[in-house]
């Protein structure tokens, strides 16, 4: 069950002031940084206690990763390097911060979650991951291992990415689709596990599946809060009301964008399944409680007339037709027999077993 991030700790403290808020803590941070451009690739790991990276001189794009917000002097430094408003830098360490693009002249500052599945505990797993995207620079900010962009990297170190030969906006918009990308798979899970309490609902709805439905509901909700503010970002940045975004980079939003609103769409779709299927489980519990109630009903009516034949013959009077009669006992077995028998088969011609 994911809990609620203790946002009563920075209660009451200096707008500014950062205090890391989240549930993943590492050590150290650590940084992959990647120079790219005019046909050169550089990558190198910094040890950010050493101070700030660099970045590359002469024309490229160089790719800070950040892996680790826990360190307050470390995320003062990278603020103090790239000059990073004290707000920004807040919102980076409080990792429970809403999707949003906020533009601050000389850099946009990007805050996204990606999602994830966790085949272990069978849950949905978010991170929030702060991007910067400055004329010549892109700083990318995670919560912890592992690393979000692992596929990014390596294509960029294959030497086929076409990143290679654009700007720090296409970086951004790659960064972006590799957490889009990421929902699509976590969604493919969740309808595999959507098509099997499908057919569990109708067959043996149990205590335990209600459960299940309930977490997924839960999931469907987080997973809509996390997804529907991405549309308006990816919205904002293709309407390039910022020079960092040059004109080439258009065509590659206007596809995110309909990434975008794929993954909305199938979220909203699980979420009319899950909620069906709560419908179906509680259908499937009245439709099970009423066959019972019916077969108790046909047991009732079936000893009711049997029941009065005994409570007659069981009346204690001296002169009572066939009581010394030596064929009485099995006369009265006989006709409770045809009597039960006929019942039965009266209720079977009309449908009721």
């Amino acid at each position: 069950m994911r809990k609620l991030l203790r946002q009563s700790t920075a209660a009451g403290l200096e707008p500014g002031t950062l205090v890391h808020i989240g549930e993943k803590a590492v050590g150290r941070p650590r940084a992959t940084v990647i120079r790219y451009g005019d046909g050169r690739f550089e990558e190198e790991h910094v040890d950010l206690s050493e101070g700030c990276p660099t970045l590359g001189t002469g024309p490229g794009v160089t790719w800070i990763n950040v892996i680790g917000v826990g360190d307050q002097q470390v995320l003062e430094q990278i603020g103090a390097c790239f000059d990073l408003h004290g707000l920004v830098l807040e919102d980076i360490m409080n990792t429970d911060q809403r999707v949003k693009v906020e533009d601050f002249t000389d850099y946009l500052y990007i805050i996204v979650k990606t999602i994830e599945w966790e085949p272990e505990t069978d849950e949905v797993v978010s991170e929030q991951v702060s991007i910067v995207l400055g004329p010549n620079f892109v700083l990318s900010l995670q919560e912890a291992e592992p690393d979000a962009f692992a596929s990014l990297r390596e294509r960029l170190s294959s030497g086929k990415a076409r990143a290679l030969t654009m700007g720090a906006d296409y970086l951004a918009y790659a960064l972006l689709d590799t957490v889009v990308d990421k929902c699509f798979v976590a969604l493919e899970k969740i309808g595999e596990e959507v098509e099997l309490m499908e057919d569990e609902v109708a067959e043996d709805p149990s205590p335990a599946l209600l459960q299940r439905i309930h977490r997924l509901k839960r999931e469907m909700i987080f997973l809509r809060k996390a997804t529907w503010p991405v549309r308006e970002v990816v919205g904002a940045l293709e309407r390039r009301e910022t020079p960092l975004i040059g004109a080439g980079i258009e065509p590659y939003l206007r596809d995110l964008y309909d990434h975008t609103i794929q993954v909305i769409d199938t979220i909203e779709a699980l979420r009319d399944i899950t909620s069906g299927m709560l419908d179906i489980y509680l259908s499937s519990l009245s439709n099970r409680l009423n066959v019972v109630m019916k077969l108790l009903a046909v047991i009732g009516t079936v000893f009711m007339p049997l029941t009065f034949i005994a409570g007659v013959y069981g009346m204690n009077f001296h002169h009572m037709p066939e009581l010394r009669s030596p064929w009485g006992y099995p006369i009265v077995l006989g006709a409770m027999a045809t009597i039960a028998a006929w019942m039965l088969y009266a209720f079977r011609r009309k449908g009721w077993l």
